[in-house]
C-alpha cells in the first residue's frame, strides 16, 4: 500500500499580499503527476486544505479540481479539517463525495470509523490498512462530547487516540490490521515557523509524542516545516512557503510505502518551488552595489536596512533591483550604543516652529531634514501664517 502524506495546503492564502492561486495551482499540478508517475494508492491530507472558514469560490473551484484530478489518477483521497478550516462546510456532503474516493474525516463521530483498505484491493488479502482522521479538536467545542472534563489539547486528544486504539483492537480479533492516523495537531518537539496559528488559546498547544505510539504510521499536520519526530510520526510541512521563516525548508510531502507485515519505508519527496525566498540585511549600497546578492534578483525579499540613518527612498531604490522586495525594516548598526536624545528633550531645545517641525521628523526616523526638507516645512509654515493673519 502506498500513502503520499500532505497537509497544510492554505489554498487561497496570500503571501505578504501577493496572492498564492496560481502557486497553488502550480503544487496541485505537480501533485497530480506524482500521483500518476507513482502509482500512489492513497493521498492523505492531513488539515488546513484552506487558509480561511470562508474560502472564496476560485479556492473552492481549484480543491475541487484537484480532488477530481487526483482520483482520476487513480488514488483514493484522505482529508482532515485544520484549525484554519470550517470542519462542517469541509464535510459537507462527505458521504456523496466517498462515493467518488474522497473520505472526509471533519467530524468527532466519526474519529473511530476508518477507511479501510485491503491490500492489493484485495477483499480477502492477508491485512488491512485502516486509515483515521483526527481533525483539529478545539478543546472547548468538543470535550463534552468526548467525555473529558478539562477541556485541554492533551486530555481532548488522548481521548481520540484511545477511541482509535479501542477501535483498531476490536479489528485485530479478525486479522491483521496495520492503523494510519491523521491528526491536526502541534506535537511535543515539533520546530515551528512564523506562519502557523497558535493552538494554545483555550487549552494547552502541545500534545505529547508517545500518544502516538502502536500506530504503522501517523501523518502529523499544522507545522509547516517539513520534518521527522519519530519513524512513524512526522509532518509533511506545507507544499509552499507562507513566511520568510519558511526561506530555508526544502518543501515535499512523505512517501510511505507499508507492506504486508507492516514494516513502512518512508521517502522524502520535494515539490520545486515557484520563486525562491531571499531574506538579506545590509547597508543600502552594499545591498545594491554587491555582485553576492544576484540570486535575489527573481526572489522574494525581505530585507533589513542597516545604516546608520535611515536612507530615503530605500523602499523604491531596492525595487529596481529587487522588484519583489515584500518586506522592508531597518536596524541602524551602533543603535544599541548610540546616546539617544527623547521627544520631550528636542521639543525644549526648539527655538521655534521650524525647529519642533524638524525634530519630530528627525524623532520619527532618525535622520534630520535635508535642505530640500526644510524649505518644504518653512513654506507650509509660512503659508499657515499668512492664513491666520487674514483671518
Amino acid at each position: 500500500m502506498r500513502l503520499l502524506h500532505t497537509s497544510d495546503w492554505h489554498l487561497g492564502r496570500s503571501f505578504h499580499g501577493v496572492g498564492m492561486l496560481e502557486a497553488q495551482r502550480g503544487f496541485v499540478d505537480q501533485l497530480v503527476t506524482f500521483v500518476a508517475a507513482n502509482s500512489v494508492d492513497v493521498v492523505l491530507i492531513a488539515g488546513d486544505v484552506y487558509d480561511r472558514a470562508l474560502p472564496g469560490l476560485d479556492v473552492v473551484t481549484l480543491l475541487d479540481d484537484a480532488l477530481v484530478r487526483l482520483t482520476r489518477a487513480g488514488a483514493s483521497v484522505v482529508l482532515t479539517s485544520g484549525n484554519h478550516d470550517s470542519a462542517i462546510r469541509l464535510g459537507f456532503a462527505s458521504r456523496l463525495l466517498e462515493r467518488g474516493g474522497v473520505h472526509l474525516r471533519t467530524r468527532v463521530e466519526d474519529l473511530d470509523s476508518p477507511i479501510v483498505f485491503p491490500f492489493g484491493g484485495e477483499r480477502d488479502a492477508p491485512g488491512q490498512v485502516a486509515i483515521y482522521g483526527i481533525p483539529f479538536l478545539e478543546p472547548r467545542l468538543v470535550a463534552e462530547r468526548l467525555g473529558v472534563d478539562s477541556a485541554n489539547h492533551f486530555d481532548v486528544t488522548q481521548q481520540a487516540v484511545g477511541l482509535i486504539k479501542k477501535d483498531v483492537e476490536r479489528r485485530r480479533e479478525s486479522g491483521p490490521v496495520y492503523p494510519v492516523v491523521l491528526a491536526h495537531t502541534f506535537a511535543s518537539g515539533g520546530i515551528t515557523s512564523e506562519s502557523e496559528r497558535d493552538l494554545s488559546i483555550g487549552g494547552l498547544g502541545a500534545v505529547p509524542l508517545d500518544l502516538f505510539e502502536g500506530f504503522t504510521y501517523t501523518a502529523l499536520g499544522h507545522l509547516h516545516g517539513r520534518q521527522q519526530l519519530a519513524g512513524n510520526v512526522r509532518y509533511s510541512g506545507s507544499p509552499l512557503a507562507y513566511s520568510f521563516s519558511e526561506a530555508k525548508h526544502s518543501k515535499g510531502a512523505w512517501l510511505v510505502d507499508i507492506n504486508p507485515s507492516g514494516d513502512i519505508d518512508v521517502q522524502e519527496v520535494v515539490w520545486e518551488a515557484p520563486k525562491t525566498l531571499a531574506v538579506m540585511r545590509g547597508t543600502l549600497d552594499e545591498l545594491l552595489e554587491s555582485g553576492e546578492y544576484a540570486w535575489a534578483e527573481e526572489a522574494y525579499c525581505q530585507i533589513t536596512i542597516t545604516d546608520a540613518q535611515r536612507p530615503t527612498q530605500a523602499m523604491e531604490k531596492l525595487r529596481v533591483r529587487f522588484p519583489d522586495t515584500l518586506v522592508l525594516s531597518f536596524d541602524p548598526e551602533g543603535a544599541g550604543t548610540r546616546t539617544t536624545t527623547s521627544y520631550s528633550d528636542r521639543l525644549a531645545k526648539a527655538q521655534d516652529d521650524l525647529g519642533v517641525c524638524c525634530g519630530f521628523l528627525e524623532h520619527v526616523r532618525d535622520r534630520g531634514a535635508g535642505e530640500a526638507e526644510e524649505a518644504a516645512l518653512r513654506e507650509a509654515l509660512e503659508a499657515v501664517r499668512l492664513e491666520e493673519a487674514e483671518l
